[in-house]
């Protein structure tokens, strides 16, 4: 059993001298970040199609068992809105071949505004991509939440192409006011997303925004702990990614997480033991 589990990035300032070693090129930050995790969100493409070189650069710092989840250019899931993008989404995929299997599933993030109405065009988008990946979509218009019949037609959109519903429960950082500046912020741009917790294939896909209180995140988290245990004992694949406002302790989080199921499915293959920080001494 392999439950992989990660953070929105790879790299931020207040994780060098803690989860990172510091001081530490660019291009190394993720070869050591992947002995924290070994999963990560590829939010970075979402504003920008890489350069292959980048890619190859990527694919060199993690071993062929790393999931890296790209999201695909909001070109084309937020400008174009599915529509006409067949050139845009074949630069994508020549762009990040390099990742080989790390980009095992494709992560489509569609805006608000992309309601039950459009499903003819997610359908249409879905039958006309690669085989040569799998696809996770996330949606966040209400009426997919709260709607039993927009539920169901997504559902049969996404099982009719094999693809993910990709989840992004914010519950836990909702569940009280904001009590730092990171959350305060998080409260004004994160969407108040249910929880939800049906996964459509062997490869589902959880996103967690918990708080910068390291107990109140862990405690949010519980059913989820559960959940994802019980999809191992079927057979699933899972990849969890732990968010917070603030993402200052979200490695150590992560790790924890996958302890936490571990607790309840020892089989499952433990992670690898991060780099040290400090260079390792005689005394």
């Amino acid at each position: 059993m392999r439950l992989h589990v990660g953070c929105a990035m790879w790299s931020l300032a207040s994780w060098q001298g803690r989860f990172l070693p510091h001081p530490l090129p660019p291009g190394e930050r993720l070869r050591s970040y992947a002995t924290w995790c070994n999963a990560v969100e590829g939010n970075t493409t979402f504003y920008a199609t890489p350069a292959r070189s980048t890619v190859e650069s990527w694919a060199r710092q993690t071993g062929p068992d790393f999931r890296l989840v790209v999201k695909l250019p909001r070109t084309i899931t937020h400008e174009r809105r599915l529509t006409g993008v067949d050139e845009e989404v074949r630069s994508f995929l020549e762009a990040i071949e390099p990742l080989g299997p790390r980009a095992e599933t494709l992560w489509i993030q569609l805006p608000g505004s992309f309601a039950p109405a459009d499903l003819g065009t997610l359908a249409g988008f879905l039958r006309g991509l690669s085989r040569s990946h799998r696809y996770a979509v996330e949606v966040r218009h209400r009426a997919f939440f709260d709607d039993a019949r927009s539920v169901r037609l997504l559902e049969g959109v996404l099982a009719g192409a094999g693809a993910e519903w990709v989840p992004f429960d914010t519950t836990t950082l909702f569940r009280s006011p904001p009590t730092s500046d990171a959350e305060r912020e998080a409260w004004s741009k994160k969407p108040r997303m249910p929880r939800r917790s049906v996964a459509l294939t062997d490869r589902p896909i959880v996103r967690y925004l918990g708080r910068d209180d390291t107990a109140s995140t862990i405690e949010g988290w519980r059913d989820w702990v559960g959940t994802v245990a019980g999809w191992l004992r079927e057979g699933r694949s899972p990849t969890v990614f732990v968010h917070t406002p603030d993402n200052a302790e979200a490695p150590a989080l992560a790790r924890r997480f996958h302890d936490d199921v571990r607790a309840l499915l020892p089989e499952v293959e433990p992670l690898s033991e991060p780099v040290p920080v400090e260079p390792l001494t005689l005394f």
